[in-house]
């Protein structure tokens, strides 16, 4: 069958560093970080790491309440990045949302935090329903996310939920650019959500993969550096409209970029070691689906969390496929926002790739010695003439995910 080609028509996202690309990139070219010291976490005893990342989000005046009410904030995240993106792409409010054509594909690693902790608490803990609402669960589902913007902007196309924790965003990206791909969908809302919560810091805290530079926030996290001691838990959200070339060349749509390629696979080895053999070969599925060589990609962009040894597996997977190829961690910045790293990383990427360079990762002054031998960007912004990139996300239960990314066709 003729292979359909998938482009961006819309992008837009919010991490700590910002909510419009102009700010997040000066963030980025001047070395800002986006992590703080969370007051609110010492009380729970325990916990090692007190260091996260917070956007900056009041739910806008203009929402119905009746549409809002089924909302978390990890779904009102979801929905305020991809209204900003609908509107870019010139299809906010255009009937063709509703028409069947077009779906929504759109992940977060859990539902609402407050939601989930209230019927949790009150059910499981204290026994009783009192205080329990209808709009706990709904909040609290796993495809909140999907479901909340499905019924808040009327789009009628397939749903696909992905809940696969740190790939949840690269896999909506993923799946979306494959429904048009092969004639599915004509276009595609997809993306990733995350709300920060304490319950977050401690999931990763338990495990000891947690940075505890707890009197010096903006050092941490430190991907790929020898004094590295994990990663920093954070929120956000971005959400990119996918549609097919011609479908947008319609009606004269701005492309911001092409989804060339995507892999994905599962380890099948362990529920949250690395495995540097799945990594590699998820990137190789997806320069194989791009139908390029490796040597046609300019630049990727890392999961990288900062844990020792999920640095060192993913960069010797890296250099396996790529070689000695450019490289930097954007979660550097403003850690790991979990089910939205990889929707926000994709939507950053294809921003930096447009303008010919790409940002060095931020706290990383001696590269680990059991990392592998790769052009690790340092200390400032590199210009890099980079038409073709990739950026790879990993997640427990051994997801692997990889994105071919490439500037808007001619």
């Amino acid at each position: 069958m003729t292979r359909r080609r998938v482009v961006v028509t819309g992008l837009a996202g919010v991490c700590p560093v910002g909510s419009e690309w102009p700010v997040v990139r000066e963030a980025l070219r001047n070395g800002v970080s986006g992590v703080r010291h969370m007051e609110d976490w010492g009380d729970v005893e325990g916990l090692a790491t007190r260091l996260g990342a917070t956007v900056e989000f009041e739910r806008p005046g203009h929402w119905p309440r009746k549409k809002v009410r089924s909302m978390g904030r990890v779904a009102e995240l979801a929905t305020w990045v991809t209204e900003k993106a609908l509107s870019q792409a010139g299809l906010l409010g255009d009937p063709a949302l509703s028409a069947g054509r077009v779906g929504v594909a759109y992940g977060s690693t859990t539902g609402a935090k407050l939601a989930m902790g209230t019927f949790v608490g009150r059910v499981a803990g204290e026994r009783t329903t009192k205080g329990v609402t209808a709009s706990d669960f709904v909040q609290m589902m796993s495809h909140t996310t999907s479901a909340n913007l499905a019924q808040f902007f009327e789009i009628r196309g397939r749903q696909i939920p992905t809940c696969s924790a740190c790939t949840s965003g690269s896999q909506a990206i993923g799946a979306a650019y494959e429904a048009i791909r092969f004639g599915l969908q004509d276009c595609m809302v997809a993306g990733g959500s995350e709300e920060l919560d304490v319950m977050d810091a401690a999931a990763f805290d338990v495990m000891f993969a947690t940075g505890t530079r707890n009197d010096d926030p903006s050092t941490s996290p430190r991907p790929f550096d020898a004094t590295r001691d994990g990663l920093v838990v954070a929120e956000g959200a971005a959400t990119l409209i996918l549609e097919e070339l011609e479908h947008a060349r319609a009606r004269g749509a701005t492309l911001y970029g092409e989804i060339l390629g995507y892999g994905t696979n599962c380890d099948g080895k362990h529920v949250t070691n690395p495995d540097a053999a799945g990594m590699q070969g998820a990137m190789q599925l997806a320069l194989d689906d791009a139908g390029i060589a490796s040597e046609a990609v300019g630049y990727v962009n890392a999961h990288a969390t900062a844990t020792p040894a999920g640095d060192v597996a993913e960069s010797q997977a890296t250099a396996a496929v790529f070689g000695r190829v450019p490289v930097s961690s954007l979660k550097s910045y403003f850690g790991h926002t979990l089910g939205a790293c990889g929707a926000i990383e994709a939507w950053l990427t294809l921003e930096m790739q447009r303008e010919g360079w790409f940002a060095p990762t931020l706290n990383l002054n001696e590269v680990d010695s059991d990392c592998a031998d790769l052009d690790y960007l340092q200390h400032e912004p590199r210009d890099i003439d980079a038409p073709i990139t990739v950026s790879n996300n990993f997640a427990f239960g051994g997801v692997n995910t990889s994105l071919v990314l490439a500037r808007p066709p001619a």
